[in-house]
């Protein structure tokens, strides 16, 4: 691997680079907020618009399915024809299409409309993990993937709690409408600020591989967000669960004799990616699955309001808005695997306080159960996103930012639904309030399996010093 592969953007760290990245979050924000804004306001949007809360959850689950799906393609774009310009075109779009959706006239027309958007959208995520990587020194590169970290997976959670209160005070269309400026201001800081990185231009682009790269991973999200609803054996789902995984087979076999492959495959085979990618599905499944959940807990059991709900919440996403930024630190001190690990099992406990919870349970105690899932999170993501960086070549930077978020949003959707559907199959043997407990006890699981994966990362201390001096990435 060249020497620069392993210390991107040392050569040319510009002095504005803290400028870059708070304009890269600020628009990696505005779009990712909107993915999931709609989530507690279901059952009152689907009433507007004359449709049931089934058909309505696509409102949800399409944008994040088009998130998994749509980001390798964006991020292997990015690489071949600069980041910048994907960036900017992302965050073009996903203001058209917010304008659009706020003039939606049903749930078909806003559904596709959200959708669309999230594919606009998710070109930010791998273009602003690309840049920041390569501006960024290897010194400040964990720091600031930890604001990195904190946003993207922050954003879409901020939305969840942020939704209900302003669907209440505003309605849902006026949060689009609110969206249009927000984006076209990022846009214009954007153009103005960022540099361009370099095009990799080797090879034919492998739209083989984007093709059944989509096939393979959609008919599995669908399976896993429709099965519990529509059964297991139900056709479209046995479908979806024989046709994914016989394309994602002719993906491996396309990748493998690709001149210029979308995914890499000798990538798997280095734990610093493949144990960091796999950490980061799994723990934002039980992070995401247990935000869902724990705002039916407080509603159901509790009988807290949709604002209520919003204000407790928002204990999470404060509490990884600090933890996120301070992982550098955790990381120079402890090291990467234990500072990821650490992270890991603070979301263990989190879990399993939160399996504790019930109609008894005081504000302080719930908002603290919360605040140190977040807090895990805030740990972990940083030195997990910092792995995967160091365990690349720069010329696939755009790829690698992809992958993690295909990963991250096939967590989130099989987590939502596992843990939801471990709480409704126990509903009639324990009763309501004791089938959260169930429900957080399968989140738990998954946070489990999580550590395990975050003790298998990259040393990215010692990887980075391996590349600058020149030395080939080893396959750990």
């Amino acid at each position: 691997m060249p020497a620069d592969e392993g210390a991107i953007g040392v050569d040319a760290a510009p002095r504005n680079r803290w400028a870059i990245l708070s304009v890269a979050l600020y628009g990696l924000f505005s779009v990712n907020v909107t993915v999931t804004i709609l989530a507690v306001s279901i059952h009152r949007i689907g009433g507007e618009l004359g449709t049931t809360d089934a058909a309505m959850t696509w409102v949800v689950t399409g944008p994040m399915l088009a998130f998994g799906v749509i980001g390798p393609l964006v991020g292997k774009l990015g690489d071949r024809i600069g980041h910048r310009r994907i960036y900017l075109l992302g965050l073009a779009g996903a203001a058209v299409m917010a304008a659009l959706s706020a003039l939606a006239w049903n749930a078909p027309s806003l559904i596709a409309f959200r959708t669309l958007g999230a594919i606009e959208g998710a070109a930010t995520g791998p273009a602003s993990f690309a840049l920041i990587s390569r501006v960024f020194p290897g010194s400040e590169r964990v720091r600031a993937l930890g604001w990195w970290a904190m946003v993207a997976a922050g954003a879409p959670v901020v939305g969840v709690v942020a939704g209900g209160p302003l669907v209440e005070a505003f309605g849902w269309r006026a949060l689009f409408v609110a969206q249009v400026p927000l984006v076209l201001v990022a846009l214009v800081l954007a153009y103005r600020l960022f540099p361009e990185t370099p095009r990799h231009r080797a090879g034919r682009f492998d739209l083989a591989g984007a093709a059944l790269l989509a096939l393979g991973v959609t008919p599995l999200l669908f399976a896993i967000a429709e099965g519990p609803r529509l059964g297991w054996g139900h056709p479209s789902v046995v479908a979806a669960l024989v046709g994914g995984p016989a394309a994602l087979a002719g993906f491996l076999a396309q990748e493998r004799r690709a001149e210029a492959p979308l995914m890499p495959l000798r990538y798997l085979g280095r734990a610093g990616f493949s144990a960091a990618i796999g950490a980061q599905a799994l723990l934002n499944a039980a992070y995401m699955g247990s935000f869902i959940l724990t705002p039916l807990l407080l509603q159901n059991v509790l009988d807290f309001s949709e604002t209520k709900t919003g204000l407790v919440s928002i204990a999470r996403p404060l509490a990884f808005a600090v933890a996120g930024p301070l992982a550098g630190a955790v990381v120079l001190r402890v090291g990467a695997r234990r500072a990821a690990a650490l992270g890991a099992l603070a979301v263990v406990v989190a879990l399993g306080w939160m399996a504790t919870l019930g109609a008894g349970s005081a504000v302080p105690v719930i908002a603290g159960a919360l605040a140190l899932a977040g807090v895990g999170m805030g740990l972990a993501m940083p030195p997990l996103s910092a792995s995967v960086t160091v365990s690349v070549d720069s010329s696939d930077l755009g790829i690698a930012g992809a992958a993690q978020q295909m990963m991250i949003q096939v967590g989130v959707v099989f987590g939502i639904t596992a843990m939801q559907s471990v709480q409704q199959s126990r509903l009639d043997a324990v009763g309501l309030e004791a089938s959260y407990h169930w429900g957080y006890g399968a989140g738990l699981l998954l946070a489990a399996a999580g550590v395990a994966a975050a003790t298998r990362i990259a040393s990215v201390t010692e990887v980075a010093s391996v590349a600058e001096a020149g030395e080939p990435l080893p396959a750990m």
